[in-house]
């Protein structure tokens, strides 16, 4: 398990606008250049030391348990934190990745697995979870859990727990959730090597998705759209 700290470090350290890999090699074409380093042509964020994929259950919108190292055992899988009443980050990844997979080829899309897990379980209930995603692709996979539940699945992936803030004390209902920005790409060795924060855009998932779909170290070419 990977803690916050290193994560939060990797992110800071890389330091470059979406879009830009700062792994990629900058003479890659010249004559005598070494072999691209695994993840050149990525524009994720490629981590230090790759975040094992962690082993957690939580319940599904039709109320089974989900094994999320078992049941997703062989796909790419991005794991996203978050909630549906969030007001940016959570619907524009989520709206970004299921644009693009509608795009790809159906051989490359149906390899990916998508996994938001709500951070407010009081709100995100199975039938609001199930209508906010089906307006980004219809194979997302919702989840939810207790609070001991969902507090321990976020620290298994090394992230801190999100936290709630009410802006009006008047309107305790109203709240904000505090919560990881980025999503998880998990490669079929069961290992997340690359995360992409916020600002990510379609054209880097288009990208990035086709060449991890093909497995890690990823070819410097895509596995196809």
């Amino acid at each position: 398990m990977r803690s916050a700290l290193s994560l939060a470090t990797a992110l800071a350290i890389a330091g470059c606008r979406p879009g830009e890999s700062p792994h990629t090699p900058a003479n890659g074409a010249e004559a005598g250049a070494p072999e691209p380093a695994p993840g050149a042509g990525l524009r994720g964020v490629l981590v230090g030391s790759p975040a094992p994929k962690p082993d957690f259950s939580l319940t599904t919108m039709e109320g089974e348990r989900f094994d999320f190292r078992r049941d997703t055992e062989g796909y790419l899988t991005l794991l996203f934190f978050g909630y549906t009443n969030c007001p940016d980050v959570c619907p524009v990844h989520m709206a970004n990745i299921g644009r693009v997979l509608k795009g790809l080829r159906i051989e490359v899309a149906r390899r990916v697995r998508v996994v938001f897990v709500t951070t407010d379980p009081e709100r995100d209930t199975p039938e609001r979870l199930r209508t906010w995603l089906a307006n980004f692709h219809p194979d997302f996979i919702g989840l939810s859990g207790t609070e001991d539940e969902l507090r321990e699945a976020q620290l298994a992936v090394g992230m801190p727990p999100a936290g709630r803030s009410v802006p009006d004390s008047t309107r305790p209902a109203t709240y904000y959730v505090s919560h990881g920005a980025q999503v998880f790409a998990f490669t079929t060795d069961n290992l997340a090597h690359v995360v992409y924060p916020f600002g990510i855009r379609q054209q880097d998932w288009a990208n990035d998705i086709p060449m991890l779909v093909a497995g890690w170290p990823s070819p410097t070419r895509p596995a196809g759209r």
